[in-house]
């Protein structure tokens, strides 16, 4: 649209809190994991209510180091929902098992504990739940089912702070929980992530193996206090958060509690606005909501067209897109990859609900300063695309 400056899928909410945070990292003259990093993972206790926060690179790093000390290895299986990103499954590979997809809820988009009994097999060692779009799982059952079979629960929390389901952080209902805060992620750092656990045993194993393997507090040994000798525990990975990325989660995590409750007031304007709006009513269905005294993150707002061809969803999009209107799908479902196909044999309809869905979702924006104007711009577009046909 000429003139009118496009409406991004995402733009991070980055303040003069963020900025004065990296500064004064820049002139410390220590820029690596240190104090901040420090910082960040009590101020991630005190958010959560985790026992143990560990600070990482990514979420991907998270789940890897939780597994690995969980002790997934060759020959075991984790179930997984296929309704998901590459790095649910991935992990799994990382550790040399076998990934077990099992389809997802039609109306939250998450795994449920009916969906997940019917992946479990003789060798399931592991199951992780991913918290779709920033709304909490139904834990409480999954975990029962987990804790019946003697399985690790992992929550794929990376959508998810600060949700909260019946009182408990998402992330913290489980063995362990992962946390994103990559440059879209309600909570950023631009890249980075985190491992929370009530585990001690976790917790040692995930701190020893982010580092090298090196014995505990071996980035210590270039400050004063610090010692030159450290010792190589185990062979392990380089998952380790820099102060720079650890400063401005510290700044964003203040700010974390005022940057959801705007993605809901988006998220209720959506709702209004498609609501009062006769033919977008009768096209889309809105996303589920978060039950009332639980938190939804709204990291995502991914709506499904109703009743429409094959093909659609392409041309909607492309029609927003010219319009000026950033948008996403969330997600492809691992079995439909060629990697899952070709290693597992898998085909689009052995999990119907997750093909249905995904062929049908469009993820619309939602970040903390989309204002009045772009939802009415974002909606608007969206009616008219669907009345192209």
């Amino acid at each position: 649209m000429t003139g009118v400056p496009p409406i991004p899928f995402h733009r991070p909410s980055i303040g003069p809190d963020e900025e004065a945070a990296v500064l004064d990292v820049l002139r410390s003259g220590w820029l690596t994991t240190g104090e901040r990093a420090v910082a960040f993972e009590a101020a991630l206790r005190e958010a959560t209510g985790a026992r143990h926060a560990i600070a990482v690179s990514s979420a991907t790093a998270a789940m890897h180091l939780a597994l690995e000390a969980a002790g997934v290895g060759p020959g075991d299986e984790v179930v997984v929902p296929t309704y998901t990103f590459a790095a649910c499954g991935e992990v799994v590979h990382y550790l040399g098992a076998r990934v077990r997809l099992v389809d997802v809820d039609r109306r939250t988009l998450n795994a449920t504990a009916e969906t997940i009994a019917a992946g479990l097999g003789e060798r399931t060692r592991a199951v992780i739940v991913v918290h779709v779009g920033g709304l909490m799982a139904d834990m409480a059952p999954i975990v029962g089912l987990a804790r019946e079979r003697g399985l690790f629960v992992l929550e794929d929390a990376a959508h998810a702070l600060p949700s909260r389901r019946d009182g408990r952080s998402a992330g913290t209902v489980g063995d362990a929980g992962a946390l994103s805060f990559y440059a879209t992620k309600p909570v950023t750092t631009g890249e980075g992530g985190a491992l929370l656990t009530d585990s001690d045993a976790v917790a040692e194993r995930a701190r020893l193996m982010r580092l090298h393997g090196l014995s505990r507090d071996a980035w210590r040994r270039y400050l004063d206090a610090g010692s030159w000798y450290y010792e190589i525990e185990e062979i392990g990975f380089k998952y380790n958060l820099t102060d720079l990325a650890a400063a401005i989660g510290i700044a964003q995590l203040r700010r974390a509690g005022t940057l959801r409750d705007r993605r809901e007031a988006i998220a209720r304007g959506y709702a209004a606005r498609v609501a009062a709006h006769r033919d977008l009513a009768d096209a889309i269905d809105l996303p589920a909501v978060a039950a009332a005294g639980d938190v939804h993150a709204w990291h995502l707002f991914p709506i499904r067209l109703r009743d429409r061809p094959a093909g659609a969803r392409a041309a909607v999009i492309r029609r927003l897109a010219a319009a000026g209107i950033g948008t996403s799908v969330h997600f492809i479902p691992l079995h439909l990859h060629p990697f899952y196909r070709r290693t597992y044999g898998y085909a689009p309809g052995d999990f119907p609900v997750a093909t249905a869905e995904y062929e049908r979702e469009i993820s619309l924006p939602i970040f903390p300063d989309l204002g009045e104007a772009d939802l009415d711009r974002v909606v608007e577009a969206l009616a008219a695309a669907l009345a192209a046909g």
